[in-house]
């Protein structure tokens, strides 16, 4: 005598895993571009990178001599008032300063001393190595 069959309740999970592997590939090909930020030629140097343990407060000028904290753009004139209220915030006073390669020193300088004023006590310049 033969036995009735029954359906089958099985889940087929190799396309799910078709999906998410091509999704994990495309993440890790996007996921550079999207931590990239704001984008600056920064000058190159032959120093090392300083190690750091917390994700550091990066402050960016382009070559136009438009600041950015973070991807927040900022007018110049409401700079330190905008800094000492993140500073004061963070607990730290360490600053990450990406500046593009070819903007004027003037505007490189005018940055860091108004980074002094709002309270920063560690500004770091980030470069890239040399060749």
């Amino acid at each position: 005598m033969l036995r009735p069959r029954g359906t089958i309740s099985e889940i087929n999970v190799t396309p799910f895993v078709d999906v998410m592997l091509v999704l994990l590939v495309i993440f890790m090909v996007t996921a550079p571009l999207i931590q990239q930020g704001i984008r600056v030629e920064l000058p190159k140097t032959q120093s090392e990178g300083l190690p750091t343990d917390e994700e550091p407060l990066i402050l960016t000028v382009k070559r136009d001599g438009s600041v950015y904290v973070e991807r927040a753009k900022v007018p110049m004139k409401q700079l330190k008032s905008k800094m000492e209220k993140i500073l004061a915030s963070r607990g730290r006073t360490e600053i990450f300063l990406r500046a593009d390669a070819r903007v004027e020193y003037g505007t490189v300088a005018r940055t860091l001393s108004i980074l002094r004023r709002a309270g920063a006590t560690r500004i770091g310049m980030v470069t890239e190595p040399e060749a």
